[in-house]
């Protein structure tokens, strides 16, 4: 059975960990069961204000009991791996368990890497993504860690272990590298999907339940098509652009329904 969520935009009118607060508790009391929110420093010219993810990730798990929550996705280029630890154990003890990391490459096209002086070449980003998982996932182990690399370093240095916290990869259909690097982990958020048919294409390469296998649709797209594609979630897409806090809570309050939630 698909499990269906909401990806939401923190932007211009929900640019508010407050306002995500509510609509994460209006979500629940709909009966979604997740609620992930995208991580941007900016986002072109169309989108002026954005709230911090982290923060807004401690609003939904202080105001719901029962919703998974995380970011989808965390660039984990402009992060470092044991500040990232740090965050994710703490969301997953304040959630009670309901946390979910959701990390990919990230994007430069709004020069959101390179405007700060953060890596924009994409296949850096991806060595360093490998690189960081390595780093973040011994440290949310408990395991000591040891590790001199390009990029990142950990020298015997060891965390207590933090209560369980899933791992999502995006990538981008039908790139292949993105597939192999998240079966290694505990889901694969596909994005770029032209048709249902495509879900099944993944559905076939990625490990069998409990393994998550994740998709998006915009809320006025029909969702009946979807649900019986081997995807594990289906997410209702909210935002980016042009937000009002009226339609967004009429579309959480209408629920996940069977088919389009608009």
């Amino acid at each position: 059975m698909t499990r269906r969520g909401l990806f939401v935009a923190p932007f211009d009118a929900l640019a508010d960990p407050r306002v995500v607060g509510d609509l994460a508790a209006r979500a629940e009391a709909a009966g979604w069961e997740g609620f992930f929110l995208w991580d941007h420093l900016q986002y072109g010219e169309r989108v002026s204000a954005i709230a911090d993810v982290w923060t807004c990730c401690a609003a939904v798990a202080m105001r719901t009991s029962s919703l998974l929550v995380g970011p989808m996705v965390t660039p984990l280029a402009r992060r470092r791996p044991q500040v990232l630890a740090r965050q994710a154990s703490s969301l997953a003890v304040l959630s009670d368990g309901r946390f979910v990391l959701g990390l990919g490459l990230g994007d430069d096209w709004v020069g959101e890497f390179s405007a700060f002086g953060d890596e924009a070449s994409p296949r850096v980003r991806g060595e360093m993504l490998d690189e960081g998982l390595e780093v973040l996932t011994g440290l949310l182990s408990g395991e000591p860690v040891a590790h001199d690399g390009p990029h990142y370093a950990a020298r015997d240095v060891r965390f207590l272990p933090a209560p369980r916290v899933p791992i999502w990869l995006a990538g981008r259909f039908p790139n292949a590298a993105p597939l192999r690097r998240a079966t290694a982990y505990d889901g694969f958020f596909v994005i770029g999907l032209g048709s249902p048919d495509d879900v099944a294409t993944v559905a076939a390469q990625v490990p069998a339940a409990p393994y998550d296998l994740v998709i998006d649709l915009r809320a006025d797209q029909d969702h009946s098509p979807w649900l019986d594609t081997g995807a594990t979630w289906l997410l209702t897409r909210i935002g980016p652009y042009d937000l009002d806090l009226a339609e967004v809570q009429r579309i959480v309050d209408a629920g996940p329904g069977l088919g389009s939630s608009a």
